[in-house]
Parts: C-alpha cells; structure tokens; sequence
C-alpha cells in the first residue's frame, strides 16, 4: 500500500474505553488491539498527523458506567476526543466538521468493536466521500466472525484492509 499524505490523513480509533478493552474480544485481545493502534499513534504523530479518538456516551443516564473513559495511556495531549452518543461517531458530533479543519480527505480506523462502531463510522466516512483505510490488527470484536465479516465482506468495498505495519504516512515535508 503507498504511504499516505499526513498533511490529508487522521487516524481514527473507536471506543478503545476501559470497559470495552476489557472484554473478551476476537480475533484480537484488547491488550493487542491497544499495541496495535499505539503503534500507529505515534506514527501518526510522528508524521504530523491528527489522532482522533471517538468513545461513546450512554443518552439519557446521570452517570455512564464505570471504565467508560477512554485508555488513558493511549491519548496524548492535543489528540481530538469525539463524544458519541450513537453507534457510528459522525451523528450530531462535529466529526466531519473537526476533520474538515484540518484538511483531512483519508480516514485510517482501529477500535472495537470492528463490526459496529468502526464499520458504522467507516460507513458514513464513505458517503462524506473520504478515503478508507482499515487497520485489520488495531481492531476486533465479541467474535471473531464478526470481525472477519466486517474485514473481508464489508471493508474491501469501502476501502483498503491492511495490517498496521503495511500503514504508513510520508514523512514531514
């Protein structure tokens, strides 16, 4: 896969919150998953590209369950953090509007879980017209069936899947 343009790339990580990474998950553990989407962080960064982090709120409630902040370790300050309160994280959040800003036109996703809120999100990038990209190790399910659904049905006709070490983005110019 050619290397993407940082000046027009963001990663996107989904619901990498506490209680979500603590789940039994496959393919992937959430202890990969989170390896797996810090190393593309700090990739990311390096490059000079944004790092958006998405995690959900339960609507309606006082006070949402313990564990539902994000993995602390793995957002870093000036990393955009999007609060959604749906499946997919571009209803009534800014998403578009904050990528916008920054010139962005490719979308890299990891999170959890890969069949809903990163395909639901990924879904609704593809009709904003952005460029997808799917890091297939820096994301995962309840099951791994519906992680290989969502990988090899679904993404390929949105976008390209790749492995995270297949990722990279040009250099700073």
């Amino acid at each position: 896969m050619p290397a993407l343009d940082p000046g027009h790339s963001a990663l996107v990580l989904v619901d990498l919150m506490e209680r979500i990474v603590a789940l039994p998950l496959a393919p992937h553990s959430g202890t990969d998953v989170l390896a797996a989407a810090d190393r593309l962080a700090h990739a990311f960064r390096a490059a000079g590209a944004p790092v958006v982090h998405i995690r959900v709120e339960r609507p309606g409630v006082d006070v949402q369950p313990p564990g539902s902040e994000l993995v602390a370790a793995l957002v870093h300050d000036g990393d955009p953090v999007v609060v959604k309160r749906t499946i997919g994280g571009f209803q009534g959040t800014g998403l578009h509007e904050l990528l916008a800003e920054r010139d962005v036109d490719t979308l890299v996703f990891g999170g959890i879980a890969t069949n809903l809120g990163v395909e639901s999100t990924a879904r609704a990038a593809a009709d904003l017209g952005y460029e997808l990209v799917f890091a297939e190790d820096a994301m995962t399910a309840l099951t791994a069936d519906e992680h290989q659904a969502s990988v090899r049905l679904d993404f390929p006709r949105l976008g390209t899947v790749a492995p995270v070490d297949a990722i990279s983005l040009d250099g700073p110019e």
